[in-house]
């Protein structure tokens, strides 16, 4: 999209984490420019002035736009030239620098993504939310799984009514990589994730449960009503949980279930969903994306697969592919999806117009408020042995 939604340039991009050693950093910056839409010109990368300037080195980012801290990142743009100070800023860091980045780049006048989960807690969530929804700012939050073009057709179709009336949401998202402690061998990944004062108040239903329950939100549009979870840790002596199981009651009947493992032998991203409905279900598989599958009693089953140019795609699931049919798409084009909804809506408000806040295509800052709320009102339930808890937040996405 050469035009950039009319604004006629590439977006500047600054990037706070993702130095030498991160994982998701460099897939922000892969997925933000794979459509050509943006660049990545400025970053904080560490707090370590070597390490900041080996990092910048290996994005191309020149060495006066190589800050120290995202503060200094912060101040250095917003004295250079409009033309020619970034637009945005993406955050890649462990989760307890989600809230102090994003709220000073608000205040500074930057475009955010940010990250899930959104906040280190709900209160710096619903606080974070209150500073965006008062500001100019477009605020995206990368539960990145939205993006792919099947999980897209599949929320078109549920709109549609092609499903009938939704009663049933089975999600689940099982890796094994944490069945030992990692975290004691000085691997860096899992020692943020299993650090409570990194991490948060959960570990693995933080992580990966929370992209559980977005997954299924996203899709079927059910309000959740209260919540049952249990939370266990089975490796001995690690701080937070490594397996959980939560009941969610929607709004108007329906049932969901979330389940997240990291320490089930052999299992990698193994992210997936079904979803009954009256009038048929359909299963969707984050390891095979290009498929899902639709199911009608007493008829054949139906294999979707990601074509842009069959007749069954809907719209939005047409938008999201790039690529022929049999040419697979996965997780940095969906990723990309996320940022290029997101471009849109910035492209319009640098433009000057104003954006919508809360029924956008991207995850925006109140879907974080609800993962914030879904991990702590988890983890409040699993210490009451189950007990049922509210899980309907007055910021919900409706």
């Amino acid at each position: 999209m050469a035009t950039n939604g009319g604004l006629g340039r590439k977006l500047r991009m600054g990037i706070v984490g993702g130095g030498q050693g991160s994982f998701i950093g460099r897939v922000h910056v892969t997925a933000a420019v794979l459509d050509n839409r943006a660049e990545l010109v400025a970053g904080a990368f560490s707090s370590d002035p070597a390490r900041a300037k080996a990092s910048a080195a290996d994005y191309a980012v020149a060495d006066e736009r190589a800050y120290g801290s995202y503060q200094e990142m912060f101040d250095g743009e917003r004295k250079r030239p409009a033309g020619d100070r970034i637009d945005f800023v993406s955050i890649a860091t462990p989760n307890h620098m989600h809230f102090p980045v994003a709220q000073a780049a608000v205040a500074a006048g930057f475009h955010v993504v940010c990250d899930k989960p959104l906040t280190l807690t709900l209160a710096e969530a619903e606080q974070l939310a209150t500073l965006v929804d008062a500001s100019k700012q477009v605020f995206v939050v990368t539960h990145n799984y939205t993006g792919y073009p099947l999980v897209r057709q599949a929320q078109e179709m549920i709109r549609a009514g092609e499903l009938g009336e939704i009663q049933a949401v089975r999600a689940e998202y099982i890796q094994g990589w944490l069945r030992t402690r990692l975290e004691s061998e000085g691997q860096k990944q899992a020692a943020w994730r299993t650090d409570p004062a990194r991490s948060g108040a959960a570990g693995c239903f933080g992580d990966i449960g929370t992209h559980a329950y977005n997954l299924g939100r996203y899709m079927t549009g059910l309000l959740p009503e209260r919540i049952s979870a249990h939370l266990k840790i089975f490796v001995p002596g690690r701080p937070l949980d490594d397996y959980g199981h939560a009941v969610v009651r929607y709004q108007g009947g329906a049932l969901g279930t979330v389940t997240a493992s990291q320490i089930s032998h052999g299992r990698e991203n193994d992210l997936r969903i079904q979803i009954d409905g009256t009038l048929g279900s359909l299963e969707w598989h984050q390891e095979e994306p290009n498929k899902m599958v639709v199911r009608h009693n007493g008829k054949p089953h139906q294999l979707y697969t990601r074509d842009p140019n069959a007749p069954f795609m809907n719209e939005s699931g047409r938008a999201a592919c790039r690529l022929p049919s049999g040419h697979p798409e996965a997780f940095f084009e969906a990723f990309a999806n996320v940022y290029r909804s997101g471009f849109d809506a910035m492209a319009q408000a640098l433009a000057g117009g104003a954006v919508e806040k809360v029924n956008t295509v991207y995850p925006n800052v109140r879907d974080g408020v609800e993962g914030m709320f879904f991990i702590e009102q988890s983890v409040a339930s699993s210490k009451a042995d189950g007990a049922w808890l509210s899980l309907a937040h007055p910021l919900a996405r409706r």
